[in-house]
């Protein structure tokens, strides 16, 4: 088992989920000791050797950034992971700087993301097969979920909205926010965010084929792919993550990979928010990148490529650009009535409208 010989201290105030994980790494060869809150995991923590701390930002009694300065001035080599909802990233930010190796964001759907996120903090991967290892587990868990989805519209109902943020995210150097509208159960539009590191921030809208069921799961392996490039950015593996032409290049391999027929147009934007210079990629044609200033929209000149998880897909078509002052970027389908609620400033995350035609748009403010 891959966890073999290794102490998880977990901290969550949410019993459910923290039923859930912990089975899950038991499961898969780890000790679990449990706490409900800071002040019981710091307990926990003199009271135990642990490998690893696995914790909540957000909880009473104590709260995770609050435990983790404590156990790390005990143990300033502690590893660590915080968890952490997409609405409060400030705390991230805190807890990376004062020495977490890495963050996850609630819901994670995918449970084997947060065994290769141990394993990544406390034995890095180090060869090709064991990649290939974690890499063939997820599929199949995601294949599990597959099923479920497609047979069970409520099941894919929620699991789709528990991934979408709230309309407005505030990170240290940007905002996010935005509004995405559907006629039917299922959205068959995606966004999100996410702050890389200190320096850069990713921002992403895709619209998937076929527009129902199987666009539920498409969102969670969309996901859950860009946070494997993440955690492998934060590991010093690779920069593809701040690469949007070599992100969607590795995004459409997967999506062929995966055997599941799922189509997405994509626009992906890297930012790094000390300089304003944005590298923006596109694939597809259903969607647009674009800047917003005093004078309304223009959008940036990005030539239609092939949508991804085509077996004839070419390259990604791509632009670079410095933002001026009071600049914004957004990412947003072509309705008219679509742009001018973005001009509107209606930011009102994910809505359920049959006025209203499906898409929406995503704007991120520096």
């Amino acid at each position: 088992m891959s966890l073999k010989d290794v102490s998880v201290l977990l901290v969550e105030d949410d019993p459910v989920f923290r039923k859930l994980v912990a089975d899950f790494l038991v499961k898969r060869g780890a000790t679990v000791i449990e706490a409900c809150d800071g002040a019981q995991g710091l307990f926990a923590f003199d009271k135990h050797s642990i490998d690893i701390v696995l914790a909540d930002l957000s909880m009473p009694k104590m709260g995770g950034l609050d435990m983790l300065r404590a156990m790390l001035k005990i143990d300033p080599g502690l590893n660590s992971i915080v968890i952490s909802g997409n609405n409060v990233m400030a705390d991230v930010v805190d807890a990376l700087r004062i020495g977490a190796n890495d963050y996850l964001v609630k819901p994670v759907v995918d449970l084997f993301v947060i065994e290769e996120a141990i394993q990544q903090c406390i034995r890095p991967l180090s060869n090709t097969s064991e990649l290939a290892e974690l890499n063939q587990l997820s599929y199949l868990e995601l294949s599990e979920n597959m099923a479920l989805l497609q047979k069970n519209t409520a099941a894919a109902v929620h699991v789709q909205q528990q991934l979408f943020p709230a309309s407005e995210i505030e990170y240290p150097h940007a905002k996010v926010e935005y509004s995405l509208f559907n006629r039917g159960e299922i959205s068959p539009y995606f966004i999100d965010s996410a702050l890389v590191d200190n320096q850069h921030m990713i921002m992403y809208m895709a619209h998937f084929y076929p527009e129902d069921n199987p666009a539920a799961f498409a969102s969670v392996l969309l996901r859950s792919f860009i946070n494997q490039k993440l955690k492998e950015y934060r590991n010093n593996h690779n920069q593809t993550v701040i690469a949007p032409n070599q992100m969607l290049v590795y995004l459409n391999e997967r999506l062929l990979n995966s055997g599941l027929d799922i189509v997405t147009d994509i626009v992906y934007i890297s930012i790094n928010v000390e300089n304003y210079r944005a590298q923006v990629s596109q694939a597809g044609h259903g969607l647009r990148c674009y800047l917003r200033n005093q004078e309304g929209l223009t959008p940036l000149a990005l030539a239609d490529s092939m949508s991804l998880g085509l077996l004839d897909w070419g390259k990604p078509t791509a632009q670079y650009r410095t933002l001026l002052p009071h600049e914004k970027l957004c990412i947003g389908s072509t309705d008219p009535r679509h742009q001018q609620l973005l001009l509107a400033d209606q930011f009102m995350g994910l809505q359920s409208d049959p006025d209203i035609p499906a898409g929406g748009f995503i704007q991120l403010s520096c």
